[in-house]
């Protein structure tokens, strides 16, 4: 069996591949500590998307029935991208600050340290997505035909996408600003393709077959799915599935590639 030594030079088991709850959740409140004293960071991933609803709302105040169309489609897409953006930068302070190094150091596994930030990081998108939720519902009167818990789930799920693939591209900036320059290049191009601005299926044949593939598509499509259908279909249960296990097929990616410090 794989030993590690500690600092009092005695032998304990190495981390094995599989997750330990005990670790993960661990790391997941030690995170939830430190953003609880980054006031700003809360406020941005928690205001941001309700803000952003708001002006949307009012600047379609001519025309309801364009923020209807588009509403539900922008509840799921902002989440995504304040997530992404706040978990890359966070993500990549804890090694530049040698934090990760540290704590890799100890009995804690890739695994368990990208559960723990997703976990944390997790929890709060379940706050977001109820504060964004609940401000274009019956606030804003964004008027859906299906469940609001429905709008809720893929708000969500968009949420913990965004978290993963913030993770991932975390990897491979070695600063704060390369970590916001992933948004164009990861974030933007699947903006552009996923339905929001014309039908998928009218785009050229090529961009439709990549928008088949990005994980926003499916996130557009389940609110749509909300928006036109009173019930649960299995179009929306196909959609919250892909984008489920896009992020946890994220999540693993995040987990394979992490590094210790920045090169």
């Amino acid at each position: 069996m794989t030993t590690t030594t500690s600092t009092t030079g005695t032998l304990r088991p190495a981390p094995t591949g599989a997750l330990n709850f005990a670790r993960t959740t661990a790391t997941a409140a030690r995170v939830l500590r430190q953003l609880r004293h980054d006031p700003r960071t809360i406020a941005l991933m928690l205001l941001v998307p309700c803000v952003m609803l708001f002006l949307l709302r009012y600047v379609f105040d001519g025309s309801p029935r364009t923020f209807d169309n588009i509403g539900a489609s922008l509840l799921g897409i902002f989440p995504l991208i304040t997530m992404f953006l706040v978990t890359s930068i966070a993500t990549l302070r804890e090694r530049t600050s040698g934090t990760l190094e540290r704590l890799l150091a100890m009995p804690l596994g890739k695994g368990d340290l990208i559960a723990g930030y997703a976990l944390a990081f997790g929890a709060i998108a379940i706050i977001q997505s109820a504060l964004a939720t609940g401000l274009a519902l019956w606030f804003l009167g964004l008027d859906v035909t299906g469940s609001p818990w429905l709008l809720l789930l893929v708000a969500l799920l968009d949420a913990l996408l965004g978290t993963a693939l913030g993770l991932f591209v975390s990897a491979f900036a070695a600063s704060e600003f390369q970590a916001v320059q992933f948004m164009p290049a990861v974030i933007f191009p699947q903006l552009l393709l996923c339905g929001l601005f014309t039908p998928r299926d009218n785009m050229h044949p090529a961009l439709e077959a990549i928008s088949n593939v990005l994980p926003m598509s499916y996130a557009v499509d389940g609110m749509n799915e909300v928006l036109k259908h009173t019930d649960m279909t299995a179009a929306f249960v196909r959609d919250a599935l892909i984008v489920a296990g896009c992020a946890l097929l994220v999540l693993g990616l995040g987990a394979a590639t992490l590094r210790r410090r920045t090169a």
